[in-house]
């Protein structure tokens, strides 16, 4: 691993040096004279922040496909794969790259400068991230190097998944401790530096004991290690509002232009639009359009529907939200959704015997099977910054809106870190297990109140009146979809407290754990199910042989190819096509 990390680290340490000031991630040391000792303890920590965030949510996108928010227009791509449970080394690697390479091969360099001026915050701050990081790695492939990583050894050995959570602990727990300490007189105050929570020490500890909450209810499994009441208790002192949550808000800038060291993505937009705003080729599924439109089967349409689920304009600048595409039917077997096009000239075309007026939409195929694919709606967006257009909407040359993009997707869309209604809903599932209804019903639907004012509390910013997907919702939506679709005390089930749950972690890698710890119950995840394709793909059922899940991805490239050894050493099916179908540690049952 360490070879690795020194064919990047020149790299990396160049990005070190550069500043964080007002404006995240700006210039503010010569560039050309790069050293790990040049580099600034607050000049560092917003990169490690911006490396650690983009394969956080790299892997939750890529989940997001595995659990079904997303799927593809093709079936042999990384991410059409992943939505027909066809597993595939395209997904693996992102993560691991931007944790080990970028993030992690600076966390002993900080750590010490840090020690040495006393600066204890950032010493908290890098040791959370280094938590984060490490529980991605076990949640994501399971066994990894731990007690080795990143250090002298260029073939460290791989660590059981146990040993890591443990460790993610203890570093949780030291980051706790150090947020709690007097900074040193001279120590660089955590502002300077933290592009998360602009220096806020008491927003880091309720980030901390939230991750710690959300990890420990990961144990569900375990039966002598899951302690629901301790995580009541680290609940009581996680966010207790969205103003105490840790929301990383991103930027659409012209002067965006430096280009990420590994993707050459733009360094301050939302990560989502960075995997998923930029491209033509993803849909929304059926499943979590019908979360969204007919909740409990009541029919009654969340006002969250309008802000997740893509819109583009027909008939003369009316705007049309996407259908959901049923991943129960054939229709990716049968070449669908087929991408669609636009035609933007005054006057008709022909397009495969067929006359296509002027201004509308068509698909440029001649199976008339998929002509009504123009019912479903890309993910697509635009930029300022990266593609040098005037706003954030897709747009065809007459103007009219090719795709809106969507909440978390578009460019300067949201990342709700770790957030007050993820505490709640894990309130009310542990509530929920132990009888308490009304206890659960209050954080359930405190949870679901709180993610749409904390969606409004950015939808605001855009002053929208005209375009859907970004005005805000209005107090009487919200109370009222409260109020008639999500139930009562009376009839509160876990499928509601879970469904909810994975609306609000929409893109989020914690839902697919929540998905694996609850074996894809539909109990949990009503009307949930393997997707259709996988049953008539062989291929798809070597790597996940029938009657087995998707539970871990397989170890990444570099690890298999210069640490091959104590991969192998590490799992004894390490090496076999269906280790994808093996649980990782916490999702095993004790």
């Amino acid at each position: 691993m360490k070879k690795i990390l020194y064919i990047i680290l020149s790299i990396t340490l160049l990005l070190s040096t550069f500043s964080c000031s007002e404006d995240w991630l700006d210039v503010n040391v010569d560039p050309n004279n790069p050293t790990n000792t040049l580099a600034s303890i607050d000049g560092r920590l917003a990169w490690i922040q911006h490396h650690f965030l983009y394969g956080q949510q790299v892997a939750g996108v890529r989940s997001s496909f595995i659990t079904q928010q997303l799927t593809a227009t093709s079936t042999g791509t990384r991410d059409g794969m992943a939505a027909g449970w066809n597993a595939g080394t395209a997904i693996n690697t992102s993560p691991y790259q931007f944790f080990f390479v970028a993030t992690a091969a600076n966390f002993p360099d900080l750590e010490n400068k840090a020690i040495a001026q006393e600066a204890w915050h950032y010493v908290g701050a890098v040791r959370a991230i280094r938590a984060m990081g490490f529980m991605l790695m076990t949640d994501w492939y399971g066994e990894m190097p731990y007690t080795e990583a990143v250090g002298e050894s260029v073939t460290p050995k791989f660590d059981d998944g146990k040993t890591i959570f443990e460790g993610c602990l203890q570093d949780i727990d030291f980051a706790i401790e150090n947020f709690k300490k007097a900074q040193g007189e001279n120590a660089p105050s955590l502002k300077s530096g933290d592009s998360w929570n602009d220096g806020d020490v008491d927003k880091w500890l309720k980030m901390c004991y939230g991750l710690k909450a959300r990890w420990l209810n990961n144990l569900s499994k375990k039966t002598s290690l899951y302690k629901p009441d301790e995580i009541l208790s680290l609940i009581s002192s996680a966010a207790t509002s969205n103003a105490q949550s840790t929301v990383v808000n991103h930027l659409d800038l012209v002067s965006d232009n430096v280009g990420d060291v590994l993707f050459s993505d733009p360094l301050k937009t939302s990560i989502a639009f960075n995997s998923v705003g930029m491209n033509t080729n993803i849909r929304v599924t059926k499943w979590y359009t019908d979360l969204l439109t007919n909740f409990d089967n009541k029919g009654i349409e969340d006002p969250r529907a309008d802000k997740l689920i893509p819109w583009a304009q027909f008939k003369h600048g009316e705007f049309v939200r996407s259908a959901g595409v049923d991943m129960q039917s054939d229709i990716r077997i049968n070449k669908g959704p087929n991408g669609t096009s636009y035609n933007s000239k005054n006057e008709s075309i022909e397009s495969n015997g067929r006359t296509v007026p002027a201004h509308s939409w068509y698909v440029n195929v001649s199976d008339q099977q998929r002509w009504g694919d123009t019912i479903y709606v890309s993910l697509r967006g635009s930029s300022i910054g990266y593609h040098g257009d005037t706003d954030d909407q897709y747009k065809a040359d007459d103007g009219n809106i090719l795709g809106t993009g969507t909440f978390y997707s578009r460019v300067d869309g949201p990342t709700h870190l770790v957030c007050y209604h993820e505490m709640c809903f894990i309130k009310a599932e542990i509530l929920f297990n132990k009888g308490d209804k009304a206890g659960a019903f209050a954080a359930y639907r405190d949870g679901v109140r709180a993610h749409m004012e904390l969606m409004n509390d950015k939808l605001k910013t855009y002053n929208e009146t005209e375009n859907p997907s970004k005005t805000p919702m209005s107090e009487a939506a919200i109370t009222n979809y409260i109020n008639t679709a999500i139930g009562t005390a009376a009839d509160i089930t876990l499928g509601k407290i879970m469904t909810q749950k994975y609306i609000a972690m929409s893109f989020m890698q914690q839902k697919w754990n929540d998905m694996r710890r609850l074996d894809y119950s539909t109990t949990a995840y009503p009307d949930w199910k393997i997707p259709n394709e996988y049953f008539k793909n062989a291929d798809a059922q070597t790597r996940i042989p029938l009657g087995k899940q998707y539970r871990r991805i397989r170890q990444v490239s570099h690890e298999i190819n210069y640490n091959s050894a104590n991969w192998l050493e590490s799992h004894p099916h390490a090496n076999d096509d269906d280790i994808w179908s093996y649980p990782v540690w916490w999702d095993i049952v004790e």
